[in-house]
């Protein structure tokens, strides 16, 4: 009997352990699902760079950066999923600094602008930028040196001794100023120089407080379409000897004219233009900026202000004189227009 009951123990105990081993390999299963699901989730977390919100510098609120920047951006919330805001801001130059600065990941910029901060030149002297990159070029901005009919002022030398606005600190626009009027022999200590916003400027030449101002913007301007409502609006030409000078010693100018009718005005008036372009700093990934360069340059059909008309593919290459963000390069490429 004694020899039973030991036989009995002796079964039941190699049952429990055999029982043990069992659920140490079923243990040993859960733990390799579980190891797979993490990395299934590590794989899924490294796919999922894309930040959740956007930050567009644009320009004054009465310029054209803004509106077209608004549009912009709804188009890359609804295409990526990105929420991007477009922000108001004094333009180029300080928007390339606050891409530098990491303040922000988009940012319309001029293509001379943003050419002179990788160089490290004119408003970026001793300061070049290294971390900015090219999404597209979009459309001409036109320099147009605003005044009244009125006014007496029919060429550049014209405003020496002149109440000028020449843009707001930090812009494009100022540089622009500076270097027409360096090849009409003339430089800011020529004028009484003023640094307006677009608004600021026309509000400054309806009341008669400044003469001129040069606003480089895409036409029609808000800004300037406002004034002519109240104020027959002058547009100073740029004659083309000066502008071949212009165009010699800085490459990123183009001849540009300012259509009869626009404004009110009845004839064509010869200037100049450089490009508006969309910039963006190097840490959005590439799969990032392929998707917002997609969903800008397949959706232009979507845009409503007059420049949109503009924005295509094809020209996007145009002007830019920096290097292109792979994910732009990217995206150029399988479109056809990079070989």
């Amino acid at each position: 009997m004694k020899k039973f009951l030991f036989l009995t123990v002796l079964l039941l105990s190699l049952t429990m352990f055999l029982a043990a081993c069992g659920g140490d390999d079923s243990e040993g299963d859960t733990s390799s699902d579980t190891g797979n699901t993490e990395s299934e989730n590590e794989g899924a977390s490294e796919g999922e760079d894309a930040p959740k919100f956007l930050s567009m510098l644009t320009g004054g609120t009465s310029g054209t950066y803004y509106p077209l920047g608004g549009e912009m951006a709804s188009i890359i919330s609804d295409e990526t999923g990105i929420q991007t805001d477009a922000i108001s801001s004094n333009a180029s130059a300080d928007n390339v600094i606050s891409l530098q600065e990491g303040e922000a990941e988009l940012a319309f910029v001029q293509t001379d602008v943003v050419a002179n901060a990788i160089e490290g030149i004119n408003s970026f002297d001793g300061n070049p930028v290294d971390n900015v990159l090219a999404i597209g070029s979009l459309y001409p901005e036109t320099i147009q040196i605003v005044t009244t009919a009125n006014s007496g002022i029919t060429s550049v030398e014209d405003l020496e001794g002149k109440t000028v606005s020449v843009g707001a600190p930090g812009s494009g626009t100022y540089v622009n100023a500076e270097q027409i009027l360096s090849v009409h022999g003339l430089s800011m200590d020529d004028i009484d120089a003023q640094n307006l916003d677009f608004g600021e400027s026309t509000g400054g030449i309806q009341d008669g407080n400044i003469d001129a101002a040069f606003i480089t913007s895409g036409t029609p301007t808000g800004a300037v379409e406002g004034l002519s409502a109240t104020t027959e609006v002058g547009i100073v030409p740029i004659a083309q000897d000066k502008i071949d000078e212009l165009v010699e010693q800085y490459p990123y100018y183009a001849t540009d004219k300012i259509t009869a009718g626009t404004y009110g005005l009845e004839e064509d008036v010869t200037t100049v233009a450089v490009l508006a372009m969309l910039a963006v700093t190097d840490s959005l990934s590439e799969d990032v900026v392929y998707n917002i360069t997609k969903s800008i340059f397949e959706n232009t059909g979507t845009i409503t202000h007059a420049k949109g008309e503009f924005i295509t593919s094809e020209s996007a290459l145009d002007g830019i004189g920096i290097d292109l963000h792979p994910g732009a390069e990217k995206y150029f490429t399988e479109a056809g227009i990079i070989e």
